[in-house]
Protein backbone atom coordinates (compact mmCIF):
# COMPACT_ATOMS: atom_id res chain seq x y z
CA UNK A 1 0.00 0.00 0.00
CA UNK A 2 2.95 2.03 0.90
CA UNK A 3 4.85 1.95 -2.57
CA UNK A 4 1.80 2.21 -4.15
CA UNK A 5 0.96 5.39 -2.80
CA UNK A 6 4.48 6.77 -3.46
CA UNK A 7 3.91 5.78 -6.58
CA UNK A 8 1.25 7.42 -7.02
CA UNK A 9 2.98 11.13 -5.49
CA UNK A 10 5.47 10.50 -7.89
CA UNK A 11 3.07 10.13 -10.84
CA UNK A 12 0.96 13.46 -9.84
CA UNK A 13 4.34 15.29 -9.43
CA UNK A 14 5.64 14.49 -12.41
CA UNK A 15 2.45 15.76 -13.94
CA UNK A 16 2.34 18.93 -11.93
CA UNK A 17 5.90 19.46 -12.61
CA UNK A 18 5.76 18.97 -16.45
CA UNK A 19 7.44 21.67 -18.85
CA UNK A 20 4.51 23.00 -21.40
CA UNK A 21 5.59 24.19 -24.65
CA UNK A 22 2.99 26.42 -25.96
CA UNK A 23 2.56 28.32 -29.14
CA UNK A 24 0.01 31.06 -30.23
CA UNK A 25 0.23 31.71 -34.27
CA UNK A 26 -1.95 33.77 -35.85
CA UNK A 27 -2.71 32.48 -39.40
CA UNK A 28 -1.83 29.05 -39.01
CA UNK A 29 -4.89 26.97 -39.72
CA UNK A 30 -5.75 24.00 -37.76
CA UNK A 31 -3.41 21.12 -38.94
CA UNK A 32 -0.62 18.74 -37.28
CA UNK A 33 2.75 20.35 -36.65
CA UNK A 34 5.77 19.16 -35.35
CA UNK A 35 8.60 19.90 -33.11
CA UNK A 36 12.01 19.35 -34.14
CA UNK A 37 15.02 19.14 -32.46
CA UNK A 38 18.53 19.91 -33.51
CA UNK A 39 21.64 16.61 -32.60
CA UNK A 40 24.96 18.43 -34.26
CA UNK A 41 23.69 19.53 -37.83
CA UNK A 42 20.77 16.95 -37.98
CA UNK A 43 17.03 18.10 -37.70
CA UNK A 44 15.15 15.46 -36.21
CA UNK A 45 11.47 15.67 -35.80
CA UNK A 46 10.78 15.54 -31.81
CA UNK A 47 7.30 15.45 -31.44
CA UNK A 48 3.80 16.43 -33.28
CA UNK A 49 1.11 17.67 -31.65
CA UNK A 50 -2.56 19.67 -33.40
CA UNK A 51 -2.56 22.89 -33.68
CA UNK A 52 -6.53 24.53 -33.25
CA UNK A 53 -7.27 28.04 -33.33
CA UNK A 54 -3.57 29.35 -33.78
CA UNK A 55 -2.73 27.24 -30.52
CA UNK A 56 -0.25 24.27 -30.06
CA UNK A 57 0.99 22.99 -26.88
CA UNK A 58 3.65 20.13 -26.29
CA UNK A 59 5.27 18.09 -24.02
CA UNK A 60 8.44 19.46 -22.71
CA UNK A 61 9.38 16.72 -20.31
CA UNK A 62 10.02 14.65 -23.33
CA UNK A 63 12.90 16.93 -25.06
CA UNK A 64 16.39 17.42 -23.87
CA UNK A 65 17.83 20.73 -23.37
CA UNK A 66 19.15 21.97 -26.21
CA UNK A 67 17.50 24.69 -29.21
CA UNK A 68 13.95 23.29 -30.50
CA UNK A 69 11.60 24.88 -33.27
CA UNK A 70 8.10 24.52 -34.25
CA UNK A 71 7.95 23.55 -37.56
CA UNK A 72 5.01 24.59 -39.77
CA UNK A 73 4.01 22.48 -43.04
CA UNK A 74 5.21 25.03 -45.15
CA UNK A 75 8.56 24.46 -43.56
CA UNK A 76 8.62 27.71 -41.49
CA UNK A 77 10.07 27.75 -38.62
CA UNK A 78 10.05 29.33 -35.11
CA UNK A 79 13.48 28.46 -33.25
CA UNK A 80 13.69 28.61 -29.15
CA UNK A 81 15.65 27.53 -26.28
CA UNK A 82 14.33 24.88 -24.15
CA UNK A 83 16.13 24.42 -20.61
CA UNK A 84 13.40 22.45 -18.81
CA UNK A 85 10.88 25.79 -17.88
CA UNK A 86 7.64 26.90 -19.40
CA UNK A 87 7.50 27.98 -22.74
CA UNK A 88 4.58 30.43 -24.02
CA UNK A 89 5.46 32.52 -27.48
CA UNK A 90 3.33 34.36 -29.45
CA UNK A 91 3.96 34.94 -32.71
CA UNK A 92 1.96 35.43 -36.59
CA UNK A 93 2.57 34.61 -39.88
CA UNK A 94 4.38 35.11 -41.90
CA UNK A 95 7.24 36.30 -40.19
CA UNK A 96 7.36 34.10 -36.78
CA UNK A 97 10.97 34.96 -35.59
CA UNK A 98 10.46 39.15 -36.53
CA UNK A 99 6.70 38.88 -34.61
CA UNK A 100 7.56 36.19 -31.75
CA UNK A 101 6.39 38.24 -28.06
CA UNK A 102 7.43 35.54 -25.17
CA UNK A 103 5.28 35.37 -22.63
CA UNK A 104 6.63 32.67 -20.32
CA UNK A 105 10.26 31.61 -20.38
CA UNK A 106 13.38 33.15 -19.02
CA UNK A 107 15.50 32.45 -21.89
CA UNK A 108 13.69 33.04 -24.69
CA UNK A 109 12.90 36.49 -23.16
CA UNK A 110 16.66 36.70 -23.90
CA UNK A 111 17.31 34.98 -26.77
CA UNK A 112 14.78 35.91 -29.33
CA UNK A 113 15.58 39.93 -29.10
CA UNK A 114 18.81 38.41 -29.36
CA UNK A 115 18.18 36.41 -32.61
CA UNK A 116 16.17 39.65 -34.22
CA UNK A 117 19.31 41.92 -33.19
CA UNK A 118 21.80 39.23 -35.02
CA UNK A 119 19.64 39.19 -37.97
CA UNK A 120 19.38 42.87 -38.43
CA UNK A 121 23.16 43.86 -37.72
CA UNK A 122 23.62 40.89 -40.65
CA UNK A 123 21.42 42.38 -42.88
CA UNK A 124 22.48 46.11 -42.47
CA UNK A 125 26.74 44.45 -42.51
CA UNK A 126 25.88 42.83 -46.13
CA UNK A 127 23.93 45.70 -47.89
CA UNK A 128 26.86 47.70 -46.71
CA UNK A 129 30.01 45.16 -48.21
CA UNK A 130 27.44 44.70 -51.18
CA UNK A 131 27.92 48.59 -51.88
CA UNK A 132 31.37 48.57 -50.91
CA UNK A 133 32.18 46.52 -53.72
CA UNK A 134 31.63 48.88 -56.16
CA UNK A 135 34.61 51.80 -54.72
CA UNK A 136 38.22 51.22 -54.92
CA UNK A 137 40.00 50.24 -51.44
CA UNK A 138 41.66 53.80 -50.26
CA UNK A 139 38.79 55.74 -51.37
CA UNK A 140 36.38 58.00 -49.04
CA UNK A 141 33.03 56.01 -49.58
CA UNK A 142 35.21 52.17 -49.23
CA UNK A 143 36.59 53.43 -45.94
CA UNK A 144 33.03 55.24 -44.56
CA UNK A 145 31.80 51.64 -45.69
CA UNK A 146 34.09 49.81 -43.42
CA UNK A 147 33.96 52.05 -40.69
CA UNK A 148 30.14 51.34 -40.95
CA UNK A 149 30.55 47.72 -41.06
CA UNK A 150 32.99 47.23 -38.14
CA UNK A 151 30.56 49.46 -35.95
CA UNK A 152 28.39 46.62 -36.60
CA UNK A 153 30.43 44.39 -35.44
CA UNK A 154 31.42 46.04 -32.38
CA UNK A 155 27.56 46.68 -31.84
CA UNK A 156 27.46 43.27 -31.88
CA UNK A 157 30.50 41.70 -29.69
CA UNK A 158 28.96 44.36 -27.21
CA UNK A 159 25.45 42.86 -26.78
CA UNK A 160 26.99 39.55 -26.71
CA UNK A 161 28.99 40.20 -24.27
CA UNK A 162 26.28 41.99 -22.12
CA UNK A 163 24.32 38.36 -22.75
CA UNK A 164 26.97 36.39 -21.02
CA UNK A 165 27.76 38.87 -17.77
CA UNK A 166 24.91 39.90 -16.98
CA UNK A 167 22.69 36.53 -17.32
CA UNK A 168 25.98 34.04 -16.79
CA UNK A 169 24.13 31.20 -15.47
CA UNK A 170 21.66 30.78 -17.86
CA UNK A 171 21.78 28.48 -20.33
CA UNK A 172 21.32 31.26 -23.49
CA UNK A 173 24.42 32.39 -22.50
CA UNK A 174 26.54 29.64 -23.13
CA UNK A 175 24.82 29.21 -26.16
CA UNK A 176 25.94 33.37 -27.15
CA UNK A 177 29.61 32.75 -25.79
CA UNK A 178 29.73 29.35 -28.22
CA UNK A 179 29.11 31.48 -31.24
CA UNK A 180 32.10 33.99 -30.57
CA UNK A 181 35.84 33.32 -31.52
CA UNK A 182 38.57 34.12 -29.18
CA UNK A 183 40.39 37.01 -28.88
CA UNK A 184 43.67 36.74 -29.99
CA UNK A 185 46.48 38.98 -28.26
CA UNK A 186 49.21 40.91 -30.30
CA UNK A 187 52.38 38.27 -31.50
CA UNK A 188 55.17 38.99 -29.33
CA UNK A 189 58.01 41.32 -30.52
CA UNK A 190 61.73 41.34 -30.39
CA UNK A 191 63.27 44.37 -29.15
CA UNK A 192 63.35 45.96 -32.67
CA UNK A 193 59.71 45.35 -32.63
CA UNK A 194 59.54 42.95 -35.70
CA UNK A 195 56.99 39.93 -34.56
CA UNK A 196 59.15 37.26 -33.07
CA UNK A 197 56.89 34.17 -34.56
CA UNK A 198 54.84 35.37 -37.87
CA UNK A 199 52.61 32.15 -36.94
CA UNK A 200 51.71 32.83 -33.63
CA UNK A 201 48.17 34.83 -34.03
CA UNK A 202 47.03 31.08 -35.70
CA UNK A 203 49.05 28.84 -33.12
CA UNK A 204 46.72 31.01 -30.50
CA UNK A 205 43.47 30.64 -32.13
CA UNK A 206 43.73 26.79 -32.65
CA UNK A 207 45.16 26.04 -29.14
CA UNK A 208 42.06 28.32 -27.54
CA UNK A 209 39.56 27.43 -29.97
CA UNK A 210 37.50 25.52 -27.92
CA UNK A 211 37.92 28.31 -24.74
CA UNK A 212 34.78 29.89 -24.91
CA UNK A 213 32.82 26.19 -25.33
CA UNK A 214 32.24 24.21 -22.43
CA UNK A 215 32.45 20.66 -23.63
CA UNK A 216 30.76 19.23 -20.69
CA UNK A 217 27.42 20.78 -21.28
CA UNK A 218 25.76 18.40 -23.87
CA UNK A 219 23.03 21.12 -24.34
CA UNK A 220 25.87 22.89 -26.49
CA UNK A 221 25.75 19.97 -29.31
CA UNK A 222 21.97 19.97 -29.52
CA UNK A 223 22.16 23.22 -31.23
CA UNK A 224 23.15 24.06 -34.80
CA UNK A 225 26.13 26.64 -33.67
CA UNK A 226 28.35 23.61 -32.32
CA UNK A 227 28.46 21.70 -35.58
CA UNK A 228 29.74 24.25 -37.34
CA UNK A 229 32.59 25.29 -34.68
CA UNK A 230 33.27 21.37 -35.13
CA UNK A 231 33.29 21.54 -38.89
CA UNK A 232 35.65 24.22 -38.69
CA UNK A 233 38.18 22.93 -36.70
CA UNK A 234 38.66 19.88 -38.27
CA UNK A 235 38.99 21.77 -41.94
CA UNK A 236 41.74 22.58 -43.82
CA UNK A 237 41.57 26.12 -42.68
CA UNK A 238 42.78 25.25 -39.02
CA UNK A 239 45.14 22.20 -39.85
CA UNK A 240 46.65 20.05 -42.56
CA UNK A 241 44.34 17.60 -44.03
CA UNK A 242 47.07 14.64 -43.73
CA UNK A 243 46.14 11.62 -42.14
CA UNK A 244 48.27 11.78 -39.20
CA UNK A 245 47.56 15.54 -38.08
CA UNK A 246 44.12 15.08 -38.06
CA UNK A 247 44.51 12.03 -35.82
CA UNK A 248 46.48 13.75 -33.64
CA UNK A 249 43.94 16.31 -33.04
CA UNK A 250 40.81 14.02 -33.57
CA UNK A 251 42.66 12.44 -30.23
CA UNK A 252 43.59 15.07 -28.57
CA UNK A 253 39.93 16.44 -28.89
CA UNK A 254 37.98 13.27 -27.95
CA UNK A 255 39.89 12.28 -25.19
CA UNK A 256 38.74 15.32 -22.82
CA UNK A 257 34.94 14.56 -23.88
CA UNK A 258 33.30 12.43 -20.74
CA UNK A 259 32.37 8.81 -22.73
CA UNK A 260 28.41 8.74 -21.82
CA UNK A 261 28.02 12.24 -23.09
CA UNK A 262 25.92 13.05 -25.81
CA UNK A 263 28.82 15.14 -26.33
CA UNK A 264 31.30 12.18 -26.77
CA UNK A 265 28.66 10.05 -28.59
CA UNK A 266 27.86 13.31 -31.18
CA UNK A 267 31.98 14.57 -31.59
CA UNK A 268 33.43 10.43 -32.12
CA UNK A 269 30.52 9.52 -34.32
CA UNK A 270 30.70 12.50 -37.36
CA UNK A 271 34.61 12.26 -37.24
CA UNK A 272 34.44 8.49 -37.85
CA UNK A 273 31.91 9.33 -40.56
CA UNK A 274 33.13 12.35 -42.24
CA UNK A 275 36.43 10.34 -43.08
CA UNK A 276 34.73 6.99 -43.69
CA UNK A 277 33.31 8.77 -46.71
CA UNK A 278 36.29 10.91 -47.65
CA UNK A 279 37.18 11.07 -50.66
CA UNK A 280 40.76 12.53 -50.13
CA UNK A 281 43.73 9.94 -50.64
CA UNK A 282 44.98 8.61 -47.11
CA UNK A 283 42.23 10.03 -44.99
CA UNK A 284 40.21 6.36 -44.77
CA UNK A 285 43.03 5.92 -41.44
CA UNK A 286 41.23 8.78 -39.47
CA UNK A 287 38.31 6.57 -39.93
CA UNK A 288 40.46 3.31 -38.70
CA UNK A 289 42.26 4.48 -35.92
CA UNK A 290 39.13 6.41 -34.54
CA UNK A 291 37.17 3.20 -34.81
CA UNK A 292 39.72 0.82 -33.49
CA UNK A 293 40.12 3.80 -30.15
CA UNK A 294 36.51 4.41 -29.77
CA UNK A 295 34.46 2.04 -31.03
CA UNK A 296 36.41 -0.82 -30.82
CA UNK A 297 38.37 -1.08 -27.69
CA UNK A 298 36.11 -1.98 -24.82
CA UNK A 299 35.32 0.21 -21.95
CA UNK A 300 36.02 -0.55 -18.15
CA UNK A 301 32.61 -2.48 -18.47
CA UNK A 302 34.03 -4.56 -21.27
CA UNK A 303 31.45 -2.60 -23.72
CA UNK A 304 32.14 0.11 -26.66
CA UNK A 305 31.98 3.60 -24.97
CA UNK A 306 29.72 4.18 -28.42
CA UNK A 307 26.71 3.38 -26.36
CA UNK A 308 24.39 4.80 -29.08
CA UNK A 309 25.15 2.53 -31.95
CA UNK A 310 23.35 -0.90 -32.03
CA UNK A 311 25.67 -3.94 -31.57
CA UNK A 312 25.17 -5.53 -35.24
CA UNK A 313 26.07 -2.36 -36.76
CA UNK A 314 29.33 -2.20 -34.18
CA UNK A 315 30.06 -5.34 -35.40
CA UNK A 316 30.08 -4.74 -39.03
CA UNK A 317 32.29 -1.67 -38.36
CA UNK A 318 34.57 -3.58 -35.90
CA UNK A 319 35.09 -6.42 -38.43
CA UNK A 320 35.74 -3.33 -41.31
CA UNK A 321 38.07 -1.47 -39.18
CA UNK A 322 40.13 -4.92 -38.86
CA UNK A 323 40.15 -5.59 -42.03
CA UNK A 324 41.21 -2.09 -43.07
CA UNK A 325 43.50 -1.50 -39.86
CA UNK A 326 46.68 -2.96 -42.64
CA UNK A 327 45.52 -1.22 -45.27
CA UNK A 328 45.70 2.35 -44.67
CA UNK A 329 48.91 4.89 -45.06
CA UNK A 330 52.15 3.65 -43.28
CA UNK A 331 50.71 0.15 -42.77
CA UNK A 332 53.15 -3.31 -44.51
CA UNK A 333 49.84 -4.88 -45.90
CA UNK A 334 49.43 -9.27 -45.56
CA UNK A 335 51.58 -10.77 -48.14
CA UNK A 336 50.02 -12.80 -51.11
CA UNK A 337 51.47 -15.66 -51.87
CA UNK A 338 49.67 -16.97 -55.40
CA UNK A 339 50.49 -19.25 -58.68
CA UNK A 340 51.60 -17.54 -61.55
CA UNK A 341 50.23 -18.65 -65.08
CA UNK A 342 52.10 -21.83 -65.01
CA UNK A 343 49.70 -22.51 -61.72
CA UNK A 344 52.43 -23.93 -61.07
CA UNK A 345 55.13 -21.55 -59.39
CA UNK A 346 54.28 -19.34 -56.48
CA UNK A 347 54.98 -15.72 -56.31
CA UNK A 348 54.61 -13.12 -53.43
CA UNK A 349 55.88 -9.48 -52.93
CA UNK A 350 57.44 -9.27 -49.99
CA UNK A 351 60.36 -10.78 -51.89
CA UNK A 352 60.18 -8.14 -54.62
CA UNK A 353 63.90 -6.36 -53.97
CA UNK A 354 62.00 -3.04 -56.23
CA UNK A 355 62.52 0.22 -54.75
CA UNK A 356 58.36 0.32 -55.29
CA UNK A 357 55.75 -1.80 -55.97
CA UNK A 358 52.52 -1.36 -57.43
CA UNK A 359 49.89 -3.67 -56.02
CA UNK A 360 47.50 -3.91 -58.61
CA UNK A 361 43.95 -6.28 -58.17
CA UNK A 362 41.61 -6.61 -61.49
CA UNK A 363 39.88 -8.85 -63.22
CA UNK A 364 39.87 -9.87 -66.94
CA UNK A 365 35.81 -9.49 -67.12
CA UNK A 366 35.83 -6.22 -65.44
CA UNK A 367 35.22 -2.94 -67.77
CA UNK A 368 37.48 -0.65 -66.13
CA UNK A 369 40.40 -3.16 -66.14
CA UNK A 370 40.30 -3.62 -69.46
CA UNK A 371 40.95 0.02 -70.12
CA UNK A 372 43.41 0.57 -67.02
CA UNK A 373 45.62 -2.47 -66.85
CA UNK A 374 47.03 -2.02 -70.37
CA UNK A 375 48.60 1.29 -69.48
CA UNK A 376 49.72 -0.22 -66.27
CA UNK A 377 51.54 -2.21 -68.94
CA UNK A 378 53.03 0.75 -71.10
CA UNK A 379 54.14 2.66 -68.11
CA UNK A 380 55.76 -0.68 -66.83
CA UNK A 381 57.80 -1.34 -70.47
CA UNK A 382 58.44 2.63 -70.90
CA UNK A 383 59.19 3.69 -67.09
CA UNK A 384 59.05 1.86 -64.68
CA UNK A 385 60.95 -1.53 -65.56
CA UNK A 386 63.79 0.08 -66.33
CA UNK A 387 63.45 2.86 -62.86
CA UNK A 388 63.17 -0.83 -60.25
CA UNK A 389 59.27 -0.24 -60.54
CA UNK A 390 57.69 -3.72 -59.72
CA UNK A 391 54.14 -4.54 -60.74
CA UNK A 392 52.16 -7.32 -58.87
CA UNK A 393 48.78 -7.70 -60.16
CA UNK A 394 46.26 -9.75 -58.43
CA UNK A 395 44.32 -11.05 -61.22
CA UNK A 396 40.20 -13.31 -61.14
CA UNK A 397 40.75 -16.64 -62.48
CA UNK A 398 38.77 -19.09 -60.88
CA UNK A 399 36.27 -21.28 -63.17
CA UNK A 400 35.91 -19.70 -67.08
CA UNK A 401 37.48 -16.56 -65.75
CA UNK A 402 41.05 -18.91 -65.79
CA UNK A 403 41.73 -18.97 -69.21
CA UNK A 404 40.07 -15.42 -70.08
CA UNK A 405 42.76 -14.13 -67.64
CA UNK A 406 45.64 -16.33 -69.18
CA UNK A 407 44.42 -14.87 -72.97
CA UNK A 408 44.00 -11.02 -71.79
CA UNK A 409 47.69 -11.85 -70.78
CA UNK A 410 49.12 -13.06 -73.54
CA UNK A 411 46.82 -10.82 -75.50
CA UNK A 412 47.97 -7.45 -73.91
CA UNK A 413 51.74 -8.64 -73.52
CA UNK A 414 52.04 -8.44 -69.87
CA UNK A 415 54.99 -8.28 -68.73
CA UNK A 416 54.67 -7.40 -65.25
CA UNK A 417 54.13 -10.33 -62.50
CA UNK A 418 50.99 -11.85 -62.56
CA UNK A 419 49.23 -13.92 -59.94
CA UNK A 420 45.82 -15.18 -59.29
CA UNK A 421 44.04 -17.99 -56.86
CA UNK A 422 43.72 -20.03 -59.92
CA UNK A 423 40.93 -22.67 -61.08
CA UNK A 424 42.96 -25.52 -60.18
CA UNK A 425 44.46 -24.18 -56.40
CA UNK A 426 40.82 -22.61 -55.77
CA UNK A 427 38.99 -26.42 -56.24
CA UNK A 428 42.19 -27.63 -54.07
CA UNK A 429 42.55 -25.11 -51.24
CA UNK A 430 38.01 -25.78 -51.19
CA UNK A 431 38.86 -29.22 -50.54
CA UNK A 432 41.95 -28.71 -48.02
CA UNK A 433 43.22 -25.85 -47.73
CA UNK A 434 45.92 -27.41 -45.27
CA UNK A 435 48.09 -29.07 -48.02
CA UNK A 436 49.23 -25.39 -49.06
CA UNK A 437 48.91 -23.43 -45.72
CA UNK A 438 51.75 -22.82 -44.14
CA UNK A 439 54.04 -24.61 -47.18
CA UNK A 440 53.21 -22.85 -49.80
CA UNK A 441 50.97 -19.83 -48.76
CA UNK A 442 48.59 -18.31 -46.22
CA UNK A 443 44.70 -18.50 -45.58
CA UNK A 444 45.25 -14.49 -46.12
CA UNK A 445 46.61 -14.70 -49.83
CA UNK A 446 43.96 -17.75 -50.66
CA UNK A 447 41.38 -15.25 -49.15
CA UNK A 448 42.85 -12.12 -50.66
CA UNK A 449 39.56 -10.65 -51.53
CA UNK A 450 38.68 -10.74 -47.60
CA UNK A 451 42.18 -9.38 -46.78
CA UNK A 452 42.46 -6.72 -49.28
CA UNK A 453 38.45 -5.76 -49.21
CA UNK A 454 38.75 -6.30 -52.96
CA UNK A 455 34.58 -5.37 -53.22
CA UNK A 456 35.24 -3.72 -56.58
CA UNK A 457 37.97 -3.62 -59.43
CA UNK A 458 40.34 -2.51 -60.22
CA UNK A 459 41.55 -1.39 -57.07
CA UNK A 460 45.86 -0.17 -56.45
CA UNK A 461 48.38 0.73 -53.63
CA UNK A 462 51.68 1.70 -54.13
CA UNK A 463 53.77 0.13 -51.58
CA UNK A 464 58.18 1.79 -50.45
CA UNK A 465 60.93 -0.54 -50.83
CA UNK A 466 59.91 -1.53 -47.14
CA UNK A 467 56.55 -2.46 -48.73
CA UNK A 468 54.58 0.39 -46.59
CA UNK A 469 51.35 2.09 -48.16
CA UNK A 470 52.19 4.80 -49.38
CA UNK A 471 49.47 5.40 -52.00
CA UNK A 472 45.89 4.06 -53.57
CA UNK A 473 43.45 4.63 -55.09
CA UNK A 474 45.19 7.00 -57.76
CA UNK A 475 43.46 7.23 -61.82
CA UNK A 476 46.28 6.04 -64.33
CA UNK A 477 47.75 9.77 -64.75
CA UNK A 478 48.04 10.37 -60.98
CA UNK A 479 50.04 7.22 -60.39
CA UNK A 480 52.23 7.91 -63.45
CA UNK A 481 52.89 11.46 -61.82
CA UNK A 482 53.64 10.36 -58.17
CA UNK A 483 56.18 7.73 -59.24
CA UNK A 484 57.76 10.48 -61.33
CA UNK A 485 58.01 12.65 -58.59
CA UNK A 486 59.04 10.10 -55.74
CA UNK A 487 62.05 8.92 -57.89
CA UNK A 488 62.62 13.02 -58.62
CA UNK A 489 61.80 13.28 -62.17
CA UNK A 490 58.38 15.42 -62.01
CA UNK A 491 59.53 17.02 -65.61
CA UNK A 492 59.72 13.75 -67.11
CA UNK A 493 57.30 13.76 -70.33
CA UNK A 494 53.46 12.50 -69.33
CA UNK A 495 52.45 9.36 -71.52
CA UNK A 496 49.36 9.58 -69.54
CA UNK A 497 48.85 13.81 -68.92
CA UNK A 498 45.77 14.09 -66.65
CA UNK A 499 43.93 16.43 -69.78
CA UNK A 500 43.79 13.29 -71.88
CA UNK A 501 42.27 11.50 -68.83
CA UNK A 502 38.06 12.26 -70.72
CA UNK A 503 36.06 10.10 -68.41
CA UNK A 504 37.64 10.23 -64.97
CA UNK A 505 35.81 7.49 -63.18
CA UNK A 506 37.05 5.18 -66.11
CA UNK A 507 40.37 5.92 -65.53
CA UNK A 508 40.55 5.21 -61.66
CA UNK A 509 41.79 2.42 -59.46
CA UNK A 510 39.86 3.00 -56.01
Amino acid sequence: MRILLISMIMLVSSQLFAQKLRFKIDGQKDTTIHMIKYFGKGLFYADTAEIKNGIVEFDGSKQKPGVLAVFLPDQKMLEFIYNEEDVYIEASLPDMMGTAKVKKSEENKIFIPYVRFINSKRTEANKWMEERNNFEEGTPKYEDLTTKIDRATEEVEAYQKNIINEHWDKFVSRLVKMSMDVEIPEAPVDADGKIIDSNFRFLYYRDHYWDNIDLTDDRLCRTPIFHTKLKTYFSERMMIQHWDTVIHYAFQFCDQLVPSSDMYQYVVSWLTAKYEKSKIMGMDKVFVYMGERYYCTPDSTGKSPMTMMKDDKLKELCDKVKTHKNLVMGAIPPNIILRDTTDVNWRDFYSLKSDYTILYFWDPECGHCKKITPKLQTLYSKKWKDRNIEVFAVGKAVGEDFEKWKKFIRKNNLEFINVAVTDKLYTAAMEDARQFVPRYTTLESLNYQQTYDIYATPKVFILDKDKKIIGKSLTVSQLEEMMDRLQDLEDLEKIFPKEEEIDKENNTMH
